[in-house]
């Protein structure tokens, strides 16, 4: 059914987005470009990335749904998100469409851009996106929403027994002129909907590693691109404690605000099963450097990993690492659920050493209790879930 003035209308204009929900189930969300963003339809909750692949979430008995819609879907719901832009101005130069306080002429601009858009339109943001950026793998939670921004691509370690992420490129530094080039696409893919985005995120997997030298001259361009927004970034405790206090000190004056920082475990054993390089006790030394240069920390745990043979020694030792961390109120500890992949080289060594996979109750337990543990250790930080397999950019 095509929407009406009739069908009980609710507009809503944001700084950085405007809202069109025709009736109380159905709620569409524009960018400032004009571009759907996001749709609430049923109970049924669906976002668009700017490659315009569209993911859909649903929660069922206490159990959280995700997929990805086929395309022809992701085309039919373009095409209803442009449907009822088209009746909100329609009803809006009729004098029927209720403001609630928002401007009209603003309104009618707004909705000038969204109903320009065409299915086909919005899927050719894909190519647009493409021309932009390399496949961007993750990002921290709190940073989804930043403007991502490729100073470097790959991980220099990539060598976890976990991670896919970063497998199939080699670790590369763009060049001044190459990134200047990078941050022009960017920007003209987002045009004003950068103003959505209240954060840069230096990436790829541990950009934080590149020397001062080298980082300060991308920091720079980037924040004169789009400015008066903090920076963040990865980094792993074996690549960033090779950094001084003062290295970090400094890039802090440069902008930096925020360090995501892979623990993934306090149990040393785990951590070698993982070919991750470093110990609990030097996580703890670089985090402690990281807040006495200024810095907020998003320290990142996982919750599974090395299944039931060390699931022990993780959970004891994780939480007696928690116990040491400076964390305060502007830091987050996020638990991350692991999630194995078939043939990686996790999943060989699994095999061979019988750490089966916890059930899913196990798991549920073990972040029940890491949870308690953060929130017995770092009462002012904020404790979060890290869902790996719901990131969308």
């Amino acid at each position: 059914m095509s929407p009406s003035a009739s069908a009980g209308w609710r507009v809503a204009l944001h700084d950085v987005a405007t809202t069109l929900a025709p009736a109380f189930d159905r709620v569409v969300a524009y960018d400032l470009e004009g571009r759907p963003g996001s749709w609430f339809d049923s109970g049924v909750t669906l976002k668009r990335s700017l490659a315009s692949a569209v993911v859909g979430r649903r929660t069922v008995d206490g159990v959280r749904m995700r997929w990805t819609v086929p395309r022809p879907d992701a085309e039919r719901r373009f095409a209803q998100a442009i449907e009822i832009a088209g009746a909100a101005a329609d009803a809006l130069a009729a004098g029927t469409l209720p403001l609630d306080g928002a401007d009209a002429t603003e309104l009618a601009s707004r909705l000038s851009s969204a109903v320009r858009w065409t299915p086909e339109r919005l899927a050719a943001e894909a190519d647009r996106f493409a021309a932009a950026y390399r496949p961007i793998p993750i990002l921290p939670p709190d940073q989804y929403g930043a403007i991502v921004v490729q100073a470097s691509f790959g991980c220099s370690w990539n060598r976890c027994t976990y991670c896919s992420f970063y497998q199939d490129r080699a670790f590369e530094v763009r060049e001044p002129d190459a990134f200047a080039a990078h941050l022009g696409a960017v920007d003209a893919l987002l045009g004003r909907s950068a103003a959505a985005r209240r954060s840069l995120f230096l990436a790829d997997g541990n950009a934080l590693v590149l020397s001062n030298r080298r980082l300060r001259p991308l920091i720079e361009a980037a924040r004169d691109r789009f400015p008066e927004r903090p920076l963040a970034g990865f980094v792993d405790v074996f690549s960033g404690e090779r950094k001084s206090v003062d290295a970090w000190r400094e890039l802090h004056a440069w902008g930096l605000q925020r360090v995501a920082v892979g623990v993934e475990t306090g149990h040393d054993p785990l951590l070698a099963f993982l070919n991750k390089p470093g110990s609990a006790d030097e996580a703890a030394t670089f985090i402690a450097t990281l807040k006495e240069a200024g810095l907020s920390v998003a320290a990142i745990l996982m919750v599974g990993a090395g299944g039931a043979r060390y699931a022990d020694g993780h959970l004891r030792d994780s939480a007696a690492l928690l116990r040491r961390l400076p964390l305060g109120r502007e830091d987050v500890v996020y638990l991350s659920p692991f999630v194995r992949h078939p043939g990686s080289r996790y999943d060989q060594l699994a095999r061979e050493n019988d750490a089966r996979d916890l059930t899913r109750a196990e798991r549920d337990a073990q972040e029940a209790a890491l949870r308690a543990a953060a929130r017995e250790a770092v009462p002012n930080a904020r404790i979060a879930r890290y869902s790996i397999d719901e990131f969308i950019y």
